[in-house]
């Protein structure tokens, strides 16, 4: 064998060699290769799946910014409703203590001439009528000086009826003429008492 063969043959060796390696290495990069592309395609496939998993989660998102949104229409309605019912109410309550400044002085008056004239009792209260939703607390209390206005002259009674008037006397609280023996005064109920009380005889 000549010196020329030996060189052919090692060069020969040597790129056997290589070729072994470099193929060893062009395997394992191929594994690699598939394993990524594998793995990335699972991964794409699960992609698929939470962007569908998203999609329905917006959707369901979105029904319940409607629901949120309607609920909030809602609420909005009911307090404009329940705003004009507070001022309707208000304004009905108003008109009612307004038209009761008028009905408690009128009615103090008609009880005393009932009283006075015919000896009548006084008509119930807004609160004893039956059925009535007033509560003897519902109006605040008409202040002493106008619970009563001064009466007016009665007609004079028929002659067949015709008597002396009774003794009469001011109340030292709402200053109204009340009976001169009246305990109790029958229109402030603030007990009665004589401004010249009668001093006791001596024995």
């Amino acid at each position: 064998m000549t010196a020329e063969n030996e060189r052919e043959i090692y060069h020969k060796l040597e790129a056997m060699k290589e070729i072994r390696n470099k193929t060893i290495t062009l395997e394992r990069l191929k594994r690699s290769i598939l394993n990524e592309v594998r793995s990335g395609d699972q991964e794409g496939r699960c992609l698929a799946q939470y962007k569908r998993e998203m999609e329905l989660l917006q959707q369901e998102k979105m029904s319940h910014v409607e629901e949120l949104r309607q609920i909030h229409a809602d609420i909005n309605a009911m307090e404009t409703v329940i705003k004009q019912t507070e001022e309707s109410m208000g304004r009905k309550l108003s008109t009612a203590s307004r038209l009761h400044e008028d009905y408690r002085p009128l009615k103090a008056e008609v009880d005393l001439l009932r009283r006075q004239c015919l000896g009548l009792d006084r008509l119930p209260d807004l609160h004893e009528e039956e059925g009535s939703p007033i509560t003897p607390d519902r109006f605040p209390a008409a202040p002493r000086a106008f619970l009563a206005p001064a009466p007016r002259k009665p007609p004079p009674p028929p002659p067949a009826f015709r008597q002396q008037p009774p003794p009469m006397k001011s109340c030292l609280s709402c200053h109204q003429q009340i009976h001169r023996n009246a305990p109790i005064c029958p229109l402030c109920k603030a007990k009665s008492r004589s401004r010249n009380p009668k001093k006791p005889k001596k024995k």
